[in-house]
């Protein structure tokens, strides 16, 4: 066990929060018609994309191989040959936590519907509305939470681990 436990659940809960902020950004603007500067145009639905942080164990460090074999690794400090055995899509790098790739709106992002009452419909009476759907997002807002609440628990047994230890 070490810090770097502390650091993968960090990052977890970092990446649950911005993807939270999103989607309160998406439900707080589902009606939205005008752009900041007060223009005529439709919000756009965004959504957040996820992506691992890897280190290379593997390939650095000291090896007692000609040629640093990406397959098999000698760690003289712990004794242990490490073998990767091509199994693990990641091949042979080890997950280090999550990071935000990017915030980016949504493909389809408008809705027309009949409501010639709105102030920003058009001659016929349409409006264009984000296509956003609430229930859609309330779904993945507890999907979110429940992640980071996850990561929460993860981080505070490490914590009580830790002291448990230091208690020995």
């Amino acid at each position: 066990m070490s810090f770097n436990s502390f650091d993968i659940a960090a990052s977890g809960m970092t990446a649950q929060r911005v993807k939270m902020d999103t989607i309160a950004s998406n439900i707080a603007n589902v009606n939205t018609t005008r752009k900041p500067d007060g223009t005529k145009g439709v919000y756009i639905k965004k959504d957040v994309s996820f992506s691992a942080i890897y280190k290379d164990y593997i390939n650095h460090g000291p090896s007692n191989f000609s040629s640093n074999n990406p397959d098999a690794r000698f760690d003289p400090y712990t004794g242990k040959l490490h073998i990767n055995t091509g199994i693990a899509l990641n091949q042979g790098y080890v997950s280090t936590g999550v990071r935000v790739e990017q915030i980016h709106e949504t493909e389809n992002p408008i809705k027309t519907v009949y409501d010639p009452s709105h102030p920003d419909a058009d001659e016929n009476g349409y409006v264009d509305l984000p296509n956003i759907n609430v229930v859609e997002e309330m779904v993945d807002m507890v999907s979110a939470s429940k992640a980071y609440e996850a990561n929460s628990v993860v981080a505070e047994n490490i914590k009580s681990m830790i002291h448990s230890a230091i208690q020995i």
